[in-house]
């Protein structure tokens, strides 16, 4: 049985000389979960800060929940244990808690995480994610990550993958961009009702009309109601909803403010049970 905590630490976005710093107050004040991936290249800094907590003792590797992504130029069955191992020499890890299919389509293999033709249009490869699936199973025999998922995927794709033959390993989560102006309520809902648990990413993000959602009237005045932050209540609402949530910050007081006590029914160490 596999347990997520409900809180992460996101990092897309984090650069390099802050994302170190941001890990060691993260983990100071009690995260455990923290959301990584090849694509955000800030891999090394982000262990750095892991590597730094564990040797001081405040924290143990067991203690700790740790999640990265399979970028789309590795969907090639044979590219699938490298670019894994890759990851795991960056973050100075044994294995990763959970390995994640960044997204359903697959891109050329090669140097540039953005391969282009011609007109600018993704040059897409020719694997089928169900084949990627196949190599990311070998990852959990192999040991090198405890348990695998997806994310970006749709009913339909996460249906499609449901439903394979022969399937040795479900998925644990479904990584999904999610915050009030994109609720995902049917997804998330399909997601549920299959075991899938959902992860939400930019859950502070979303503009609608021009408006962010930290600043719509209505979360506004439901942080004044409540005396919390804009973040505060958004974090809320998709635990509420049994979702997995993972704020990005890099400000000390920021990261602190999202795991505070009057933000949780029972805390952070609300889990989604996996068997």
């Amino acid at each position: 049985m596999e347990k997520i905590p409900v809180l992460g630490l996101g990092t897309w976005k984090a650069a390099p000389g802050d994302v170190t710093q941001a890990v060691k107050v993260a983990i100071d004040v009690g995260y455990r979960h923290f959301d990584c991936a090849y694509l955000y290249h800030n891999e090394s800094e982000v262990g750095a800060g892991i590597q730094c907590k564990i040797k001081e003792g405040v924290v143990q590797r067991e203690d700790l929940f740790i999640v990265s992504k399979l970028w789309c130029t590795c969907h090639k069955k044979s590219l699938v244990m490298a670019a894994c191992s890759q990851t795991l020499k960056a973050l100075k890890l044994e294995y990763l808690d959970l390995y994640l299919i960044h997204w359903p389509m697959g891109f050329k293999p090669g140097e540039k995480d953005l391969p282009l033709d011609r007109s600018g249009m993704v040059i897409p490869s020719d694997t089928d994610f169900l084949d990627t699936w196949e190599a990311m199973e070998a990852l959990v025999t192999a040991g090198l990550v405890k348990a695998i998922g997806v994310c970006n995927f749709n009913r339909e794709q996460l249906e499609r993958l449901l439903n394979k033959p022969n399937l040795r390993f479900k998925p644990l989560t479904n990584q999904i961009e999610c915050h009030p102006y994109l609720a995902q309520k049917n997804l998330i809902n399909f997601c549920q009702s299959r075991d899938v648990s959902v992860t939400a990413y930019q859950p502070l993000g979303g503009s609608s009309e021009g408006v962010d959602v930290m600043d719509n009237p209505v979360i506004q005045a439901m942080a004044q109601r409540h005396q919390k932050s804009p973040a505060q209540i958004l974090i809320r609402f998709q635990i509420q909803r049994n979702v997995i949530v993972i704020p990005k910050s890099i400000c000390p007081e920021r990261i602190l403010e999202n795991i505070q006590e009057g933000v949780f029914l029972c805390r952070h160490w609300w889990v989604w049970d996996h068997v």
